[in-house]
């Protein structure tokens, strides 16, 4: 595969796509299909472990629902979407990396109503090692800038739908974050409580306790349950609970989980929290990387 910094356009390696094999750069999209009109696409991030797509059956499944919250049926079941995952990798020669289902509605008609629309789906893979790189460096927690952007409310869109549409007020807050000299954005709900990152969950630490957010405005992450299980199999209390932006000053120790992210420690909101890395964060770093491997082991 291509390195990880060349465009994604322009790549060696195979793409699979409505049941076929292309090669990467043939992967082609109309303009004028309605899902880059109107928003109408739904897609999973996936990691893969020594050859293991961590999770896949989850994912595959997120997928499936996805479009069926949008109204968008998927042609395909979860199985045959973990099927066609690994022919993708097995064709790109990858066992560590990235993988990349995407689904979206075509072009066969045009204007809001999408009833005649055939659904759409992809998938890719690449190696991509690390999502974050703190600007302050390896060995430091990520710093957030709190956005003016906020998470929508739950009655606009359907928030636990991984739907592209959703990612577009993510995508202004990161570059808000981006300008600002920050690593990403720390976003607030509808009402004003913490939500999450850009594009991953936040948890907090407090006197031993680990807390983070009701999932109310924003996608509950495979890899925020993930995490919500390891830490209670350790013997840590874990509670969903309302989190307010003052709250955050009174913590000891932050971090974000996604599946691209793993689990990130956060060192600096603003210029309000100014935190180390803590040992909680430390110890769930750990037993992830020790849980994902220990699964592709298995598998």
């Amino acid at each position: 595969m291509a390195a990880p910094g060349l465009p994604y356009d322009d790549r060696d390696g195979w793409i699979w796509m409505d049941g076929k094999m292309w090669p990467w750069r043939e992967a082609k999209v109309h303009v004028m299909s309605h899902g880059l009109h109107y928003g109408g696409s739904v897609f999973e991030g996936e990691r893969m472990y020594d050859g293991q797509i961590f999770k896949v059956k989850e994912h595959s499944e997120r997928l499936v629902n996805s479009g069926n919250l949008l109204d968008m049926p998927l042609p395909y079941t979860a199985d045959e979407l973990n099927q066609h995952s690994y022919e993708v990798l097995e064709a790109n020669k990858i066992s560590n990396g990235y993988v990349r289902p995407l689904a979206w509605r075509g072009p066969e008609a045009m204007g809001i109503p999408a009833q005649a629309c055939k659904t759409h789906v992809a998938i890719a893979c690449w190696e991509w090692p690390k999502y974050f790189f703190p600007k302050s460096g390896d060995n430091a927690g990520l710093a957030l800038k709190t956005s003016k952007w906020r998470r929508c409310d739950p009655r606009t869109m359907p928030v636990q739908a991984k739907c592209a549409g959703i990612y577009g007020v993510g995508t202004l807050a990161k570059h808000e974050a981006d300008r600002a000299g920050f690593d990403d954005a720390l976003m607030l709900d509808v009402h004003g409580r913490v939500a999450e990152s850009s594009g991953a969950n936040l948890f907090v630490v407090k006197d031993g306790m680990i807390k983070t957010p009701v999932p109310e405005c924003f996608l509950n992450g495979i890899t925020r349950q993930t995490v919500i299980k390891l830490a209670r199999d350790l013997g840590y209390t874990v509670e969903e609970t309302v989190i307010m932006p003052d709250d955050l000053k009174n913590v000891q120790e932050i971090f974000l989980t996604g599946t691209a992210a793993e689990i990130a420690p956060v060192s600096k909101i603003d210029d309000a929290v100014n935190l180390p890395i803590g040992p909680v964060t430390e110890r769930l770093k750990s037993a992830y990387a020790d849980l994902v491997r220990l699964k592709a082991k298995a598998a």
